[in-house]
């Protein structure tokens, strides 16, 4: 990867695997001060050809990134949370309905981007899309555009 990215000045990046009620997957991103949330329905996207539901949920204090365990039965979000991915991140274009960042996680590795989408009937706004770019170039992974990071294989 020919990434300028430095790991020790990197933004704290982090994927919680939580079985709650129901299993999902927690994105966590460092951002002022806090790590803003998302919660993923679905295993995130490993191929510019999968897109994930992701759910603004309430924002986590700068710590959190390393739990791992129990949330007792009671509290909320009780169940196990282990974690599935963590790395570093930086922002390539930020602004209040779309974040596209570089990811440079144990697994995910890329340029990911989250877009807001809104529920016309309900008003709803914490309904966000979190995608693999499928063009790559922005990482510096021109070796490596639209590759799988699961197998290794180009993208269809």
């Amino acid at each position: 990867m020919n990434s300028q990215i430095k790991k020790e000045t990197g933004l704290i990046y982090v994927i919680q695997k939580h079985l709650a009620s129901r299993l999902h997957y927690d994105l966590r991103l460092e951002e002022g001060g806090v790590l803003k949330s998302w919660a993923l329905p679905k295993e995130p996207p490993v191929t510019g050809a999968e897109k994930r539901l992701a759910v603004k949920v309430e924002d986590h204090p700068l710590g959190y990134e390393n739990f791992e365990g129990f949330i007792p039965e009671g509290e909320y979000g009780a169940g196990r949370v282990e974690i599935w991915d963590r790395g570093f991140y930086q922002p390539l274009h930020q602004d209040e309905n779309i974040k596209e960042i570089l990811i440079l996680g144990q697994k995910l590795k890329g340029v990911y981007t989250l877009v807001r989408i809104k529920d016309r009937q309900k008003g709803q706004e914490n309904l966000w899309i979190f995608f693999r770019n499928k063009n790559q170039e922005k990482a510096g992974l021109k070796d490596e555009k639209n590759t799988n990071g699961k197998t290794g294989q180009k993208d269809k």
